[in-house]
């Protein structure tokens, strides 16, 4: 069903979700074959988009008393299923259908209905230096001279796609990068252009997809931890031409249950003296996180979520000497299907110890893949929603990130209940409708 839209803040009308969505994914490893395997089977009925809250969440609108909840995809103008293309690069030659059947995360019997279509789907090559992703070895790569070459070719590549759809959006799916810290290159657009036809070590292969998809006003969500859009340069170049930008790293197994978890033992005032994290991985990324350099990256954003949440300069009885420590190891007969150990020492009432254990048995990708499909559509909402397209960072999509983006200067959101009504209050605004601020004291007047 169709919901109106009221008036209210909102100046200007959502461009409608016309024609064709293409999507441009950055690595047609895991991650993306299982999301677009997912997006095809499901437009075709063989299965239920079950993660995804675009498809199958609703949203509340009004008084608990008025019982009008739609579906998000019915109450916002999001792109369906049916009109999205995919197209994408990655550092080995195979199709979807290969890349898929090779990932090894969905079953034989599912792929085997979803060839055709999987099949017709061939990378371009991709911008990879294995200086910053040191356990793989791509052989279909881009050659150029400078980094800037390369990026001119990532250009036409944006620009050839935009041929054939009407409006586009970029997700990096690809592994993570090697621990890099922000320096002089990435502080303008002008320096960072220097640095491309210069060469710069602090451009990382990542920057440089970010770099052209923002020059061409494409959206730009980062599924990895790699240091990409959050620097001036690429908030400048996001404001500037209307491409949005939201953060960094699919909030996928052990991540989702810290930010669940910790907010709880906060509202309770519930003290934690330590949390041990564990993880094995099987597959494409736990090989190259295996690389301490490459584990780095990933460790700076798994280890930030509890620091924010706990905020231990406010609660320093209950949290000031956390212990927080976290481990990835390389384990490849467990594959895509990841397990997340963690120990929680926690302290109650007058001091004395708890502990709680959790054993996540998660399939990384299948948490990853509604999260990808999430923020492609709601990144190509924001782009036609006048309040939100040159804000540049899109706080409200923090819900999806290990890393959320802010302003400069202002510490994110982790608690992932805070970040729920975060996204869902910015579609009631943008749509017009009141916010839901959940106070309930007017059904007792």
């Amino acid at each position: 069903m169709a919901i109106e839209e009221k008036s209210g803040p909102v100046e200007e009308k959502i461009a409608p979700a016309r024609g064709k969505l293409g999507v441009m994914v950055v690595g047609l490893g895991a991650v993306a074959t299982t999301m677009i395997a997912g997006v095809e089977a499901v437009r075709r009925g063989l299965a239920k988009p079950i993660g995804s809250l675009t498809q199958m969440g609703t949203i509340r609108l009004g008084k608990r008393t008025d019982n009008t909840s739609p579906l998000i995809r019915d109450f916002v103008p999001l792109a369906r299923l049916d009109d999205i293309v995919f197209t994408g690069w990655d550092i080995f030659e195979d199709n979807v259908y290969e890349s898929a059947a090779h990932a090894a995360v969905l079953d034989k019997e599912t792929l085997a209905k979803l060839k055709p279509h999987l099949e017709a789907i061939k990378p371009l090559p991709a911008v990879f230096d294995q200086f910053y992703v040191k356990r793989l070895n791509g052989t279909y790569v881009k050659k150029g001279k400078s980094k800037r070459e390369l990026a001119d070719q990532l250009i036409e590549d944006i620009r050839a796609f935009k041929k054939t759809v009407d409006r586009v959006v970029m997700i990096w799916a690809g592994s993570t990068e090697i621990f890099l810290e922000p320096s002089a290159v990435h502080q303008s657009v002008e320096n960072f252009e220097k640095g491309l036809l210069a060469n710069d070590p602090g451009i990382a292969p990542s920057q440089i997809y970010a770099y052209a998809a923002l020059k061409e006003g494409v959206p730009f969500a980062n599924g990895a931890p790699n240091l990409t859009v959050d620097i001036p340069a690429m908030v400048c170049l996001s404001k500037k031409n209307a491409a949005p930008i939201c953060g960094k790293d699919f909030k996928t197994g052990q991540t989702f249950m810290k930010t669940v978890l910790a907010p709880a033992f906060k509202a309770r005032m519930l003290g934690v003296q330590g949390w041990f994290s564990t993880n094995i991985l099987g597959n494409r990324d736990g090989e190259v996180l295996d690389d301490p350099e490459s584990f780095k990256t990933k460790e700076e954003s798994k280890l930030g979520s509890l620091e924010y949440i706990f905020q231990p300069e406010l609660y320093p009885d209950l949290y000031k000497n956390l212990y927080h420590k976290i481990r990835i190891n390389y384990y490849p007969p467990r594959g895509d299907e990841k397990e997340a150990w963690d120990n929680i020492d926690i302290f109650g009432w007058l001091g004395y110890p708890m502990q709680v254990k959790v054993n996540f048995l998660c399939r990384d990708s299948i948490l990853a893949a509604p999260i990808a499909l999430d923020l492609v559509l709601f990144l190509d909402l924001a782009k036609r929603t006048p309040d939100l397209r040159s804000l540049g960072i899109q706080e409200w999509l923090s819900f999806y990130l290990k890393s959320p983006q802010t302003a400069e200067g202002l510490y994110p959101e982790h608690d992932l209940f805070i970040q729920s009504m975060k996204l869902k209050n910015t579609l009631r605004h943008i749509m017009g409708h009141d916010l839901i601020t959940h106070l309930g004291l007017d059904y007792y007047d």
